[in-house]
């Protein structure tokens, strides 16, 4: 047979399998040049990512010149070899391989969890063979172990490949796991049958997913249900920006800070403003958590952008070239910024255009300068105005024809805010010294003094309520109650901003609500409420309260505050369907409105949400406008090098006892950040490890 090179120099070498020729690189074995060419060999022991061992005896065929059939996972390629995968011997062998490895498998396989999704299974459907075996079959009474973090081990389904080991080994060096001999069998276990925690374990999820039977499997509750990437990476696809949260972690634990804020700024164009305000949804899904508590993942965000010396960003951004169409937003907060940025970033001509005196909506006027810095806001805005977006304060649209038909815009994003604030619909509402939340933190922000007096009651369980009572305390109340219809547990605030608001004093009462603002004078006295024994909400969203008969009660207020929602402020002349919530109604494929060339974002389409959220339908909105402009919709930058991150673990003693440093008061500092991008699970690594074909796929 002639030898023949191929492009790069590598040396190529031909062989016959099954009488159809195979092309090959030499240093490949018989099986992988079968599976290569479409040749299935059946096997179970082998992994693409893994050494070849050959004890599952499954793989053998005939080599044209040796006396006895071989292991072709072992078997390396020679020029000119012939190769037959069938014949009745080879097939005689490969039935008493897989009959050694049913036979003390349990054989219920409807009742598996991985039922169709078993490579056992598969192989055996291909051998044609049922669950009568030619010997007995033997049952091992080995109990399912659910007490380790994430993962089950079912050893009762063991087949003895030696998978997990060798992953455990050779792709992570953890080495936690061996296959150890015990009275003349083999099992897989962990050094001092420890568990995986006290072994040292990464909890990297190598092993399970090299696993052919489900022996070592996820635990049901956190995949099912769940597409490949978010059940195994949530931190990533539960970002409503798809942030590469493992990656930049990786990228600090490296010391590589510009990178790691490149990353970041893939996605999003105010990484500080998140690193501050982000309600982290990441760190609620982060797998950690199951082992002992989530990675601090927004502290760590901030520390890589404010470590950020070199601009790695800055340098690699792309800017198209013009492309003669003009985008009209409406709107200058996050959703709206966002879609101009990437709008610009696009080729096409943006003006953002505001109502308020300054950019940043809610960012500015919604949330308090001691949790968010105005020059931390203004700095990222100002870099946003860097790539061509103009930005008009101060004018107010009430009308698109005058945008699209006058003006000359070829597109228009709305991203109105959530700025008309509501209040209870109960006596004594509209007193003066009662607000809406929105409107007392736009006034609070403006820098306007706001007189609240000494006693302040805020209605409401969610941030917006935190803000406002913490706010008031720093405007002079001496005293400041929370009341709300949720239970303490139940409350949307987040927990953090719940435990720092009662850290400055403000008292909160939970399952409380209010029946009337009470006045003598025309001057606010107090609140009367009552405590809740449940509520529901209708299809409406109205509460439906049940409360305890004969609790009425005051909180004496000089100020009321009502933080229980708020819409967002759409003027009639824009012309927009609304559903039911009174949002704007979008199509589900093109993301436009009921008008030609309208598209919407952040709140107005989806209501009240967190600043990562309207980043996040900012993106899908500037994705959908290039598309609708000819573009691709492809508005994804690479501002750092991509490249193979490192996937070899080694042990660590007491990784799965770390914690969260206790003592960050004023951010992260570089030892800090060190210790807790170290604590990451690296779950992005399982998703490398190369997938086994089925038979059938071949």
């Amino acid at each position: 047979m002639t030898k023949t090179f191929n492009g790069r120099g590598v040396r190529n070498i031909k062989l016959t399998i099954d009488g159809k020729e195979v092309v090959t690189n030499k240093g490949k074995t018989v099986l992988e040049a079968a599976l290569e060419g479409g040749n299935y060999i059946p096997h179970l022991c082998h992994h693409p990512d893994l050494r070849p061992v050959g004890t599952c005896g499954l793989c053998v065929v005939d080599v044209e010149g040796m006396e006895d059939p071989c292991v072709s996972c072992t078997t390396p390629v020679a020029d000119g070899m012939v190769v037959k995968t069938k014949s009745e011997r080879i097939d005689l062998l490969r039935r008493k391989a897989m009959e050694s490895l049913l036979v003390d498998h349990p054989s219920e396989c409807l009742e598996c969890s991985q039922y169709l999704h078993c490579e056992l299974q598969s192989v055996k459907q291909y051998l044609g063979m049922t669950e009568v075996l030619s010997v007995p079959r033997r049952i091992r009474p080995i109990p399912v172990n659910t007490s380790n973090p994430l993962f089950v081990h079912d050893f009762a389904r063991c087949i003895r490949c030696g998978r997990c080991v060798r992953a455990c080994n050779e792709l992570r060096g953890a080495g936690v796991l061996q296959l150890k001999e015990e009275g003349g069998e083999s099992r897989i276990s962990i050094p001092d049958d420890q568990s995986l925690a006290k072994a040292g374990c990464r909890f990297c999820g190598a092993c399970v997913e090299v696993c052919p039977t489900g022996a070592m499997r996820d635990k049901e509750e956190l995949v099912r249900g769940k597409r490949r990437g978010p059940a195994l990476v949530p931190c990533k696809y539960t970002c409503p920006a798809e942030i590469d949260v493992p990656r930049y972690l990786r990228l600090i634990r490296e010391k590589r800070y510009a990178e790691a804020a490149a990353v970041i700024r893939e996605k999003v164009p105010f990484p500080k403003v998140l690193g501050y305000v982000c309600h982290h949804p990441c760190e609620s899904v982060c797998r950690r958590a199951e082992v002992n508590e989530a990675v601090s993942i927004r502290e760590l965000k901030l520390f890589a952008v404010e470590n950020d010396r070199e601009l790695l960003w800055e340098k690699n951004a792309r800017r198209d070239a013009p492309t003669g169409k003009r985008v009209a937003v409406v709107g200058a907060g996050p959703a709206g910024l966002t879609a101009a940025y990437y709008l610009t970033k696009q080729g096409h001509g943006v003006t953002v255009f505001e109502t308020l005196p300054f950019a940043g909506g809610m960012m500015r006027f919604g949330i308090p300068e001691y949790r968010l810095p105005r020059d931390v806001l203004e700095s990222e805005i100002r870099e946003i105005e860097k790539t061509g977006v103009e930005i008009r304060i101060n004018a107010r649209v009430e009308s698109l024809d005058v945008l699209m038909k006058e003006q000359g815009y070829h597109a228009v994003v709305v991203a109105v805010g959530a700025h008309r604030g509501h209040r209870l619909r109960i006596p004594g509402k509209d007193l003066d010294g009662v607000w809406a939340g929105v409107d007392f933190l736009r006034e609070v922000n403006l820098g306007k003094r706001v007189e609240v007096g000494e006693r302040v009651l805020v209605v409401g369980g969610g941030n917006v309520a935190l803000d406002c009572g913490r706010a008031a305390h720093r405007a002079g109340a001496k005293e400041v109650h929370i009341v709300c219809l949720e239970a303490r547990a139940g409350m949307p605030a987040v927990q953090e901003e719940i435990e720092e608001g009662e850290k400055e004093g403000i008292l909160i009462h939970p399952s409380r609500t209010c029946t009337r603002v009470l006045s003598e004078s025309g001057r606010i006295i107090g609140v009367e409420c009552l405590e809740v024994e449940s509520f529901l909400l209708d299809d409406d969203g109205k509460a439906q309260v049940e409360t305890i008969e004969g609790s009425e009660h005051v909180f004496p207020a000089d100020t009321v505050i009502f933080a229980v929602g708020q819409t967002p402020d759409i003027p009639a002349g824009f012309g927009l369907e609304k559903n039911e919530r009174h949002l704007i109604e979008m199509d589900s494929y093109t993301l436009e409105t009921s008008r030609e060339g309208v598209f919407a974002a952040g709140d107005g389409l989806t209501g009240t949400s967190w600043v990562i959220d309207a980043i996040g339908s900012g993106r899908k909105a500037a994705a959908a406008v290039d598309r609708y402009l000819g573009g691709s919709g492809d508005i994804d930058e690479h501002l750092a090098p991509k490249e193979e991150p490192e996937s070899w673990l080694e042990p660590c003693e007491g990784f799965a006892g770390l914690t969260r440093g206790k003592e960050w008061t004023t951010g992260l500092d570089e030892r800090s950040a060190q210790a807790e991008s170290s604590r990451c699970l690296r779950c992005d690594l399982r998703l490398r490890i190369r997938p086994v074909k089925f038979w059938g796929e071949y």
